[in-house]
């Protein structure tokens, strides 16, 4: 097993060469604009793998007096330019079905082609699943984006070798450029969505609700210390959740204990969250000023 994100990366980079060899040589046997299409959501996936590369080194450097809180944005930048990437690829796709539909052309040496085409795909299917598996290990989101684009390109890959199965057996040539629309459709709303993860990222978008809750129940098991808590606010930049609230307990606490019982706070939290940073600001519950944070929020 591959032990850290750059080296899962570099196998990106390698397997997109690899199948974007492959692919080209199916549509020179083939003469398909289908798998022209294929072959061109390749070339993304070679350029997405490279940009992910450099964003992953950049990303891993520690924090320091300019990016104190470190550089894992920059993850988001790298899935930001691979879901544009993929909505351009498929807009050369419609390009090519339209002018095929136009100018229909013969297609040739199908059963080679799609046999090669096949190969690529498993090559790709192997590859996301490693991927994958790394993504979810390392909580990168650069990660996860290239693994799924490689499985869009996966299943896009078995519906053009389909549909050109189907053209094998009716000679019916039309389906090709119709298959590269669908291609092309499908591509939109994975490009799409990556656009969507990463503009929630760099917003700075809450945890996911499940997340929050985790943290709310740890703050409940110490309700005999805690007698309230409030703003508690949630972010993350790329593997790394930032958590910070309000704890307001008793004004005779000694600075020591509230010091320990943070301290325990943190250790669940981190427990359960993983990659997290937790601040926590302690305030007396009897002092007016304590309820402040939150606008309409009184003793």
């Amino acid at each position: 097993m591959l032990k850290n994100k750059n080296q899962v990366i570099y196998l990106s980079v390698a397997a997109s060469l690899i199948t974007l060899a492959m692919k080209f040589a199916a549509y020179y046997l083939t003469n398909s604009v289908g798998l022209l299409s294929d072959a061109a959501e390749s070339i993304v996936n070679l350029v997405a793998a490279v940009l992910a590369a450099s964003f992953l080194a950049y990303a891993s450097r520690p924090a320091d007096l300019t990016h104190t809180y470190g550089h894992d944005k920059a993850e988001y930048f790298s899935s930001g330019v691979e879901g544009t990437l993929i909505i351009f690829a498929a807009a050369g796709i419609v390009y090519s079905a339209t002018r095929r539909i136009l100018q229909p052309v013969p297609l040739q040496n199908l059963n080679l082609g799609l046999v090669v085409a096949l190969a690529a795909s498993a090559v790709n299917f192997v590859v996301a699943r490693i991927m994958l598996v790394s993504a979810k290990k390392h909580d990168s989101i650069t990660l996860e984006a290239d693994a799924r684009h490689l499985l869009t390109d996966v299943w896009t890959s078995v519906g053009v070798v389909a549909g050109l199965a189907v053209v094998a057996i009716t000679g019916w040539t039309v389906l090709d450029p119709l298959i590269a629309y669908v291609v092309a459709a499908n591509i939109v709303l994975s490009g799409l969505d990556l656009l969507r993860r990463s503009s929630r990222g760099l917003m700075d978008h809450a945890l996911p609700a499940q997340e929050i809750q985790i943290i709310k129940n740890i703050l409940q098991n110490h309700s005999d210390k805690i007698l309230h808590h409030h703003n508690l606010r949630t972010r993350k930049s790329g593997p790394q959740r930032f958590i910070d609230f309000h704890v307001l307990v008793a004004g005779d606490t000694t600075v020591q204990a509230a010091h320990d019982l943070c301290e325990i706070i943190e250790q669940e939290i981190e427990k359960e969250l993983s990659s997290t940073q937790v601040n926590i600001h302690v305030e007396p519950f009897e002092d007016q000023t304590s309820w402040d944070a939150v606008p309409g929020l009184r003793k």
